[in-house]
């Protein structure tokens, strides 16, 4: 059964986690995770290896590394890209990326039993990071594109404007610069909660179960501050 690591440094949290698939037995998930801003590069490796310890495991053993792809803090994403394409490149492990929305939501589901929900980080410059998400017995369900915008932009997507909505991530510490409508049909979550390295894991063996394996230089951030950069321009 596969054994996968994730790390995350993508916001101000810094995070690392482990799953161990037992067959016959209950899987190990191990994790670290603090509040370090400006710290990530000087925590985030000795995270690895206290996971690694705990689960008396060396990093020879892993099957897959994942990390927190973004969107996300542009420093902290190349933090987190450069040790796991690091460890992938050194083991010769496949390497996956995994978005930090949907970490969050999977994080609000988990923690908070929420079923829909829009998580929204702060991407600075008066902008957030925002998707919309359904959840579902630990599964998560795409409902819009992940796009940066600004808040007063935000809207629910088409055929679910209805739907008991809630909101979570440091985005929505801008709710007040957001639509009536918005501020009307989405209620408040936690705006503290961060993408986590735990969710990360869950969600990189989901798809590693599903077949997806990338060399680690095929797996790059994901800003989409560029991405929309690039499209205006041509």
């Amino acid at each position: 059964m596969p054994i996968l690591l994730a790390l995350d440094a993508s916001s101000s949290a810094c995070s690392a986690a482990l799953l161990q698939r037992r067959e016959g037995n209950d899987d190990v998930l191990l994790s670290r995770f603090a509040l370090t801003p400006r710290e990530h590069t000087r925590r985030l490796l000795p995270m690895v290896d206290q996971v690694l310890s705990e689960a008396g495991l060396s990093p020879v053993e892993l099957d897959a590394v994942a990390y927190g792809h973004g969107p996300g803090s542009f420093t902290g994403l190349r933090i987190a890209a450069g040790l796991a394409q690091g460890l992938a490149y050194g083991l010769d492990r496949p390497l996956l990326g995994v978005s930090t929305l949907e970490a969050l939501a999977l994080g609000a589901h988990r923690r908070h039993a929420l079923s829909h929900i829009v998580t929204a980080l702060d991407a600075r410059m008066g902008e957030i990071y925002v998707a919309a998400w359904r959840c579902h017995d630990g599964l998560t369900e795409t409902l819009s594109q992940e796009a940066v915008m600004p808040p007063e932009r935000l809207q629910l997507p088409a055929g679910h404007v209805d739907t008991g909505w809630v909101g979570v991530g440091s985005g929505w510490t801008l709710r007040e610069a957001m639509s009536d409508e918005i501020r009307r049909r989405v209620g408040q979550g936690d705006t503290s909660l961060e993408p986590a390295a735990e969710e990360m894991v869950l969600l990189a063996a989901r798809a590693y179960a599903a077949g997806e394996r990338h060399a680690a230089h095929e797996v790059q951030p994901i800003y989409l501050r560029d991405q929309v950069a690039w499209q205006k321009s041509r």
